[in-house]
């Protein structure tokens, strides 16, 4: 199958510019994928796909990874008061049984860092052999907490980003790009 090249007719009008292209995003997984092929080398790991955002980033992900896996599902969020996020909210949970497996957790991008710190201390009271993230994209000027994924694609600015699976009010999720939302769009 032969990729056709995207040209700036194809960009959604609601993105004010292209931050990652569909190639760039492609040729980083392969190479995250081949430094989890190293870590997990003669071990079957849960691979854990955060929804929704993430299910195109896990499934290229997954594709690239040289080993048994199994797969799973997870939809949490973080709440609190306000704007604030703080404790975990987990609407869809895992249906397999972590307890001396090693869980790799699957998210597309880091910001405050509360979801995932919440996430990561859950999974491990469920004694799992080992617990690690990887994240497709990383925002780390906005942490509000001690949290650090263990591989990233992309360490970005803090900028509100859409397509490959990321969304505004459920659209976008579907641009083969990351791409830089107009303000105009989220500060109607």
């Amino acid at each position: 199958m032969k990729e056709v090249a995207m040209n700036q007719t194809e960009i959604n009008e609601n993105v004010e510019r292209v931050m990652l292209s569909g190639e760039q995003i492609g040729k980083r997984v392969k190479e995250v994928a081949a430094q989890l092929n190293k870590l997990y080398e003669g071990r079957r790991p849960l691979v854990v796909c955060i929804l929704k955002g993430s299910v195109i980033f896990f499934t290229d992900l997954i594709r690239h990874m040289d080993m048994p896996l199994e797969i799973d599902f997870m939809a949490v969020s973080s709440y609190g008061n306000g704007t604030k996020s703080g404790q975990l909210k987990v609407t869809k949970d895992l249906t397999t049984d972590i307890s001396g497996r090693d869980v790799l957790i699957v998210e597309d991008i880091i910001d405050s860092g509360n979801t995932l710190y919440n996430l990561k201390k859950l999974l491990n009271s469920r004694s799992p052999a080992s617990v690690n993230i990887v994240t497709l994209l990383d925002k780390p000027e906005r942490r509000e907490v001690p949290m650090e994924p263990e591989y990233t694609c992309f360490v970005i600015e803090d900028e509100f980003v859409v397509g490959y699976g990321m969304d505004y009010a459920e659209e976008f999720r579907n641009l083969p790009y990351i791409g830089v939302l107009k303000r105009s769009v989220y500060e109607k």
